[in-house]
C-alpha cells in the first residue's frame, strides 16, 4: 500500500503541478503578453478564461478517461492522462506571444489548456481509484488521501519555480522568458511519473467485476444523475475557496493592492504547504467519525470566513493575508481531505470511475472556472475591501452544505452498524 500510494501522490503532484503552473502564469503575466490590446483589467480577464478552459475540459476528460477506466481497467488511465497533461504543458512554454503570432497566440493557448484539462480529468479519478480501491476498508481514508497530498504538493513546486524565478530575474528577464521555464520543467516530471507509474498493479475491485458496464456515461446519468449532481455542487466550495487564494488573491493584491509578486506568492505556498500537511489528519477523522460529518463542518466553517478572509486580505499585511488563507484552507481540506474515499464509495464499481471523476470536475465547473473571473469582476466594483467576493464565496459554501447535508454516509463501519441496528430493530 506504501508504495502505491506514493505512486498516486507523486502522480498527482506532476499532473497538478502542469496544472496550477497555468494558473499562476496567468495571475502574473500572460495577460500583457497574450492579450496585449486589452486594458490591464480585460487583459486579467482573458486570461482567467483561458484558464477556466481547463476547468471546462476535466468533465470531458473524466468522460472519456472513466469509459477506459471502467471498460479496460486504471492503470491505462494513469498512463495516458499523465502523457496528455505533461505534453500540453511542455507546448503551453513553446507558445509565441501576440507581438511575434499575433491572435493565433491567444488560440494556440486556449487549444493547449483544453488538452491540459482533458488530462487532468482523467487522472484524479484513476489515482484516486487505484489506490481506494486496493486500501483496506477501516483504512480507506488515510490511504486514499495520498493522492489528495499531491495537488498542494504539484501546487507547491509550481509556485516554488515562479517564486524563484521572479525573485532572481528581472521584470524584463520573466516576462520575456523566464515564465516558460515551469513549463519546459513538465516534460521531465512527466518521464519521472511515468516511470513510478510503469509497476502499478491492476486494481482489485476492477478485476473482480463480473459483467463490464458497455457505455459507462450512459449508466451513470441513467441510474446515478441526482448523485452527480450532488456531488459536484457539494465540491464546487472547495475549487471555489482554493482558487480564489491561489489564483485570484494574486492577480488582486498585486495590481491593485500593491502587494509585491514573491510576497503573495510566498503566503500562498505557506498556506497551502500547510493545507497539504493536515491532509491526512483530515482523512483520519474520517475513517474515525464518518466522511460526511467532516464535509459538513468544513463547509460551515467555510461560509463563517469568506467575509474576514476578504477583510485580512484587503490590509495588504502579509501576516494577515497568510491567517486569512490558512484559516480558508483549513476549512477546505476539513472536506476535500475525506473526498478521495467518499465518492468512490458511493458508487458501485462498474461505473465508478466515470461517476466519481465527473461528479468531482463538475464540481471544478461550477467552483474553479467561474471563482477567478467572477471575483475579479465583483472586487473591480467594489472599494479596496472586495465584499463582493465575500458574499459569492459564501453563497457557494452554502450551497455546497446543502449538497453535503443531502448525501448519505458511506464510511463502511457505520453503514455495517446502522443495517444491524435496522436488522435487530426490524426483527
Amino acid at each position: 500500500m506504501l508504495r502505491l500510494a506514493a505512486a498516486s501522490l507523486a502522480g498527482t503532484a506532476i499532473e497538478f503541478y502542469d496544472f496550477f503552473v497555468y494558473g499562476t502564469a496567468a495571475a502574473l503575466v500572460l495577460g500583457p503578453l497574450f492579450f496585449p490590446t486589452f486594458s490591464p483589467l480585460a487583459g486579467t480577464l482573458a486570461a482567467f478564461a483561458t484558464f477556466g478552459v481547463g476547468f471546462v475540459a476535466r468533465p470531458l476528460g473524466s468522460v472519456l478517461f472513466g469509459h477506459i477506466g471502467d471498460r479496460h481497467g486504471r492503470r491505462p488511465v494513469l498512463v495516458g492522462s499523465l502523457l496528455l497533461t505533461g505534453a500540453s504543458t511542455v507546448a503551453v512554454g513553446c507558445v509565441p506571444t501576440y507581438d511575434t503570432i499575433g491572435v493565433a497566440a491567444p488560440v494556440l493557448l486556449l487549444v493547449l489548456r483544453f488538452l491540459q484539462g482533458l488530462g487532468l480529468g482523467g487522472e484524479w479519478g484513476g489515482a484516486v481509484l487505484l489506490t481506494a480501491e486496493h486500501a483496506p476498508a477501516d483504512r480507506r481514508g488515510l490511504w486514499s488521501s495520498f493522492p489528495q497530498v499531491g495537488p498542494p504538493v504539484g501546487f507547491v513546486l509550481a509556485n516554488g519555480a515562479m517564486l524563484t524565478l521572479s525573485a532572481t530575474l528581472t521584470d524584463a528577464q520573466f516576462a520575456a522568458w523566464g515564465w516558460r521555464v515551469p513549463f519546459w520543467a513538465a516534460g521531465v516530471l512527466a518521464v519521472v511519473g511515468l516511470w513510478l507509474r510503469s509497476s502499478l498493479t491492476e486494481s482489485p475491485s476492477f478485476l473482480s467485476i463480473d459483467d463490464y458496464a458497455r457505455v459507462p456515461l450512459a449508466e451513470v446519468v441513467r441510474d446515478h444523475w441526482r448523485l452527480v449532481l450532488l456531488t459536484a455542487g457539494a465540491l464546487a466550495v472547495g475549487y471555489a475557496i482554493f482558487y480564489a487564494v491561489t489564483t485570484w488573491s494574486l492577480a488582486y493584491a498585486t495590481e491593485r493592492l500593491g502587494v509585491s509578486r514573491t510576497v503573495m506568492l510566498t503566503c500562498v505556498m505557506a498556506a497551502v504547504v500547510m493545507k497539504g500537511t493536515l491532509t491526512p489528519l483530515a482523512a483520519v477523522l474520517g475513517d474515525r467519525y464518518g466522511r460526511r460529518p467532516l464535509c459538513l463542518i468544513g463547509c460551515a466553517a467555510a461560509a463563517l470566513w469568506m467575509f474576514p478572509m476578504v477583510a485580512l486580505l484587503a490590509t495588504g499585511a502579509p501576516l494577515l493575508i497568510f491567517l486569512g488563507f490558512l484559516v480558508a484552507l483549513v476549512a477546505f481540506v476539513t472536506m476535500f481531505g475525506v473526498i478521495a474515499a467518499y465518492l468512490p464509495e458511493l458508487y458501485e464499481p462498474r461505473v465508478r470511475c466515470t461517476g466519481a471523476a465527473v461528479g468531482y470536475n463538475l464540481g471544478g465547473v461550477l467552483g474553479g472556472a467561474l471563482t477567478p473571473i467572477v471575483a475579479t469582476a465583483l472586487a473591480e466594483q467594489g472599494g479596496r475591501v472586495p465584499w463582493g467576493v465575500g458574499a459569492y464565496l459564501t453563497g457557494v459554501a452554502l450551497l455546497s452544505l446543502g449538497c453535503f447535508a443531502l448525501l448519505p454516509e458511506t464510511r463502511p463501519v457505520r453503514v455495517r452498524a446502522a443495517k444491524a441496528e435496522a436488522e435487530a430493530a426490524a426483527g
